[in-house]
This record gives C-alpha cells, sequence and structure tokens, in this order.
C-alpha cells in the first residue's frame, strides 16, 4: 500500500471499522480498485466503461480518489472531479461484494459529497445504469434525482443521470490533505 497518502480517521460500520484514504488515481491500489469497478461493468454490461478518465483530474482540489478498507483490507473506493459545468462529478463508486451491506457505499460518498462542497462545488452528478440496482436504491436514499444527461453517455438508454444540491461547507482545510 501507498504512504504517500494520508490515512483519515475510521468510521464504525454494520460489521467492521472502515477508514478512507486519499490516494493518487494511477496509485496501483487504486488502480487494483478500479479494475474490479471495471469487472463489474463486464459482469452487467458486457464491457468496461469506455469514458476517458486522466488521472490529474482526481488530484485535489480539482478532484479526490479514495479508497475505502475496512479492518485494513482494502474494500472499496470511490472519485470526485471537477466538470466544466462547474458541477462535480461522483465517479468510481464500488464496494467490494464480501464488504456490501455494511454502510461502506454510504461513507464513501458522504466523504465525496464533503470534499467536493469544501472545495466550492454547490452540485455533484454521476452515472449509473439500470443493471446496477443497488445503486439506485442508494443515491435515491441520499437525496439524489434525474438531471440530463451529460458526456459520451448522454443518449444511452441504460444510462441514468442523477444529481444533487450540496450544502455549503465550512471552508476547512481537507482531511485528505498531505
Amino acid at each position: 500500500m501507498s504512504t504517500s497518502a494520508e490515512r483519515v480517521g475510521a468510521a464504525e460500520l454494520r460489521n467492521g471499522v472502515a477508514s478512507l484514504r486519499a490516494l493518487p488515481y494511477d496509485d496501483p491500489l487504486a488502480q487494483e480498485l478500479v479494475e474490479q469497478v471495471q469487472q463489474e461493468y463486464v459482469a452487467r454490461y458486457g464491457g468496461r466503461d469506455a469514458a476517458v478518465v486522466n488521472p490529474a483530474e482526481f488530484r485535489p482540489p480539482a478532484g479526490i480518489f479514495l479508497a475505502a478498507e475496512v479492518d485494513g483490507v482494502p474494500a472499496g473506493c470511490g472519485a470526485w472531479r471537477a466538470l466544466p459545468s462547474g458541477e462535480a462529478e461522483i465517479k468510481r463508486v464500488y464496494v467490494a461484494p464480501a464488504f456490501r451491506r455494511r454502510g461502506l457505499a454510504q461513507l464513501i460518498v458522504a466523504a465525496l459529497e464533503d470534499d467536493a462542497a469544501r472545495v466550492g462545488h454547490r452540485s455533484v452528478v454521476l452515472k449509473t445504469g439500470h443493471q446496477q440496482p443497488e445503486a439506485l436504491a442508494l443515491y435515491a436514499q441520499l437525496g439524489y434525482s434525474s438531471v440530463p444527461g451529460y458526456g459520451i453517455y448522454a443518449c444511452t438508454a441504460d444510462a441514468v443521470f442523477l444529481g444533487k444540491k450540496l450544502a455549503a461547507a465550512p471552508t476547512e482545510e481537507s482531511p485528505w490533505a498531505s
């Protein structure tokens, strides 16, 4: 595991203790988690996500990539990046099957929303799909609603675009600063 990113706090889950830490998008652990996300897309949709991702887009303050661990074991991830529209786009929210249904996805999304708000974003958007009913239920529970499509999947029938207004965050230093 990389020591270049700061480990930040811990949170009790329904079964275990989770920690989140910021990593560069091209860090080996981040890439291992992203590959797990891509394999989930292959299983559900028959192919990988074709959206172009530049690792620099996930460097603070323009974005962030968070790796989640449960009891010290890599368990999931999530990221956000700034869009030209001024919104933050949530990407790569994933929880490994062995760690699902414990509250980890909610923890990851809350951390991403808080960080995006901290640097001045007032809304977040994301793309998911009909083959991810767990994600759709999660985002509905967290107050997300339908928004216009964007990017390469804007006109894709399976794509579901969601967004949420963010509360203004205090201008404190990010807990993810290294």
